[in-house]
């Protein structure tokens, strides 16, 4: 007897890896396998359910016609990985992580040439206060009546110099200020029209001589006889924001120590047109965005000179950029400005929109201002020698060369009210004289600012000539208004994408991508079940087997079922044979 060869189909690697069946041509033989506890099974057809069933289930889904599917198995990869990274980038806050990398100051990034030259329209409006009856408050005791007249726009260039980074996640600058005045934004051309104001230089001279001896005031008075001094000077918008000559500026330039010593002329803006002196140090960002944009060192000192105790902090802004509400989760943010000369605070008041980004709204704390009975956290402010009883007022002395300056709101706005009844002229509103900036949380950066403050020079009355019968008043100078109403292009459209498009963006993309993993596997499943349960060969098995299962004769009138096991029976012609059959079935 021989032995016949066995013909075995070829599989690939591939196959095997994934479970795949080899698909069995006409030329393969099926290895015949005996069962030796029954001698009937070489009869028997293998049980395909079986063999369906100890399969892989990625077998099923990777495979078809018994061979591997190149574009089904992509499509699952594709599924699984859009399934996962969805999940992943929904929990992960991966976007936020990218801004923040590219909002720290570091050279080369967007917000580095914004901080450095911001390019933005920043407007400086000037409105001073004319003088219409001079001689009436001198002498007939009226009050003085005051005509505002402006605005006198000037376009600020500005940019920072002498930039240093250091070690310590610092940037170390200087600002470059270059003022434009604006003719057709201007109310008037500001050397065609002459206005009368406060001799500042004069009056600070003789408020301050009320301290010194009786014979040193007399010759004082007896000096300034001899001289055309006058209480009020005609002069042009001009020559008060940027200078003109006066004597006895000159003369303290001349006699004054040095780091105390006055310009040679009398000019408002005279300090702030062209590099300053002073040196700035703020936090870059790469040491924590609680600190991003605040300052670390002013002139290498880390607190101001002018006041004592927490007064010369100087934790705060210097404007360009602050720490992120969502990280400090403060409704408070501060604004450092050496015009100021103090910190100030400003507080969240609301969430506005502004060109399609939303803002938090900030407007000076209502406590800013206040007098020390009410905010004790004032009286690091107040010296011997000033006034801190009046509400709306702040003394800026120190950094206007002692001068009995002070900073109020225009036109006396949430000021004491008897400021205003010692003047005429002024209307105080909100809407044109308060203070905001509206800032974008998730970023720090101002989307719109507007700083609004108004000189005053407090006057004691003196007996020394020629200002003895100037009364004793805090006499309004000027108001003006810094500020910057929209971005550039460039800026807007990356603050755009960082905040309102990314938080509408993001979402629909993690979650489409969640969304649209899960569908593609559900429709591969739902593919490969629809071709497994519906294939030609399971219809047919189906068929069959509805064949057999549902034969039925009828017994004694009633419908009997044929119990048959793997083949059809031949039944009788004859009906007794049936009857005798079926009994025994059913017994």
């Amino acid at each position: 007897m021989g032995l016949t060869p066995i013909k075995l189909p070829y599989q690939s690697a591939k196959n095997r890896l994934f479970g795949v069946q080899p698909r069995m041509s006409s030329s393969f033989q099926q290895i015949p396998t005996f069962n030796i506890n029954d001698p009937y099974s070489h009869d028997r057809q293998p049980n395909r359910r079986t063999t369906r069933r100890n399969g892989l289930p990625i077998n099923m889904l990777v495979s078809q016609q018994k061979r591997i599917s190149n574009s089904r198995l992509a499509v699952i990869v594709f599924g699984v990985v859009a399934l996962l990274a969805g999940l992943i980038l929904s929990s992960v806050p991966w976007v936020h992580y990218i801004i923040l990398k590219n909002l720290k100051i570091w050279n080369g990034t967007l917000s580095y040439h914004y901080w450095q030259k911001p390019g933005v329209l920043r407007l400086t409006k000037v409105f001073i206060f004319n003088v219409t009856n001079p001689d009436g408050f001198l002498y007939n005791g009226e009050k003085p009546k005051l005509q505002e007249i402006g605005p006198f726009v000037y376009r600020e260039n500005m940019e920072k110099v002498n930039i240093h980074f250091n070690n310590n996640g610092t940037v170390t600058y200087q600002h470059k200020k270059i003022l434009e005045f604006m003719p057709h934004l201007s109310v008037i051309k500001n050397d065609e029209i002459k206005l009368t104001v406060p001799n500042i230089p004069l009056l600070t001279l003789t408020t301050q001589a009320n301290s010194l001896p009786s014979i040193l005031k007399s010759s004082l008075s007896a000096i300034l006889r001899f001289s055309s001094l006058t209480p009020f000077k005609h002069v042009t918008p001009q020559q008060l924001v940027f200078g003109y000559d006066d004597p006895l500026t000159s003369l303290a330039n001349s006699y004054y120590p040095k780091g105390k010593r006055p310009p040679k002329q009398m000019g408002l803006f005279l300090m702030r047109n062209g590099t300053l002196d002073e040196v700035s140090t703020i936090y870059t960002g790469h040491n924590g965005m609680e600190n991003f944009g605040l300052l670390d060192r002013v002139n290498g000192m880390e607190e101001l000179p002018f006041w004592k105790g927490s007064c010369n902090s100087i934790k705060a802004s210097e404007g360009s950029f602050f720490p992120p509400r969502e990280f400090t989760k403060s409704d408070l943010v501060h604004v450092y400005d050496k015009d100021l000369c103090r910190v100030w605070a400003l507080r969240y008041r609301k969430d506005v929109v502004k060109d399609g980004i939303t803002a938090g709204y900030y407007t000076p704390d209502d406590n800013l201002l206040e007098t020390v009975d009410k905010n004790p956290d004032n009286a690091c402010f107040c010296e011997d020698d000033t006034d801190c009883t009046v509400k709306g007022l702040q003394y800026i002395g120190p950094c206007q060369f002692n001068a009995p300056v002070y900073l109020s709101f225009p036109h006396f706005y949430k000021a004491d009210p008897k400021l205003l009844e010692d003047v005429e002229g002024l209307s105080p509103d909100q809407e044109k004289h308060e203070t905001f900036l509206k800032i974008q949380p998730r970023l720090g950066v101002p989307l719109e600012a507007r700083v609004k403050v108004q000189l005053n020079l407090k006057v004691e009355q003196s007996n020394i000539y020629p200002t003895s019968n100037f009364r004793s008043i805090t006499f309004p100078i000027m108001w003006l208004e810094e500020g910057v109403s929209d971005l550039p292009d460039n800026i807007h459209r990356w603050i755009y994408m960082a905040t309102t498009f990314v938080d509408t963006a993001v979402p629909l993309f993690t979650y489409g991508l969640i969304l649209g993993g899960a569908l593609v596997l559900v429709a591969v499943f739902v593919r490969t079940y629809h071709q497994i349960v519906f294939s030609r060969e399971n219809i047919e098995r189906g068929r069959q087997s509805i064949l057999r299962r549902g034969s039925s004769i009828l017994v004694n009138g009633q419908h009997r079922l044929l119990i048959v096991r793997e083949s059809y029976h031949r039944i009788s012609n004859t009906v007794q044979e049936t009857d005798v059959d079926a009994q025994q079935l059913l017994s």
